[in-house]
C-alpha cells in the first residue's frame, strides 16, 4: 500500500517568539529550503491581541504554523507529496526559531491505495506540471 502524501502534525509546547510574524515567516522560508519543496506563496497574519498564523503554499502541498503565545504553544502542519522528505529537517528549523521545551509528532499517510511502484512519481509529476502551468512563478525561498 502506498500513500500519495505525508501529513506531519507537530504540537510544540514551551515555545518562544510566538507573537512574531517575522519569526514565523523566517521559519516557514527555512522549512521550505530544509524540505527542498517549491514555494508558490507565503502569507503570515498577526492576530490581535496576540498570535500568528503563517502558511507556505508549495507545489508539494503546504506548511502551516499557528501560534498561541499566551499558552507557549504552536501547532504546525507539514503536508507534502512526491519525493519522501525527512520531517526532522523541519523540526530542526522549528527548534531553532521557537526553542520548544517539548514537541509531539503525529504522522498520517494521506491517500493510501494500491499503486504500481512508479505511479506515485508519475502522478506527482503530472500534478506538479499542472500546478506550475496554472500558477504564477514560484517565489524563491531567499532573495539575494
Amino acid at each position: 500500500m502506498k500513500a500519495i502524501g505525508r501529513h506531519i502534525i507537530l504540537e510544540m509546547w514551551g515555545c518562544q517568539n510566538l507573537d512574531s510574524a517575522e519569526t514565523a515567516e523566517r521559519a516557514l522560508r527555512d522549512m521550505v529550503v530544509a524540505l527542498d519543496v517549491n514555494l508558490l506563496d507565503l502569507r503570515v497574519y498577526p492576530f490581535s491581541p496576540i498570535g500568528v498564523t503563517g502558511m507556505a503554499i508549495v507545489s508539494e502541498s503546504h506548511l502551516v504554523i499557528h501560534t498561541w503565545p499566551e499558552y507557549g504553544y504552536a501547532a504546525v502542519d507539514l503536508f507534502t507529496c512526491g519525493a519522501p522528505r525527512d520531517p526532522q529537517d523541519a523540526v530542526a528549523v522549528l527548534r531553532e526559531h521557537f526553542h520548544p521545551e517539548r514537541i509531539g509528532v503525529m504522522e498520517i499517510n494521506r491517500g493510501q491505495m494500491e499503486l504500481p511502484d512508479d505511479s506515485h512519481q508519475r502522478a506527482h509529476d503530472s500534478l506538479a506540471s499542472h500546478r506550475s502551468s496554472s500558477a504564477p512563478e514560484p517565489t524563491p525561498a531567499y532573495s539575494a
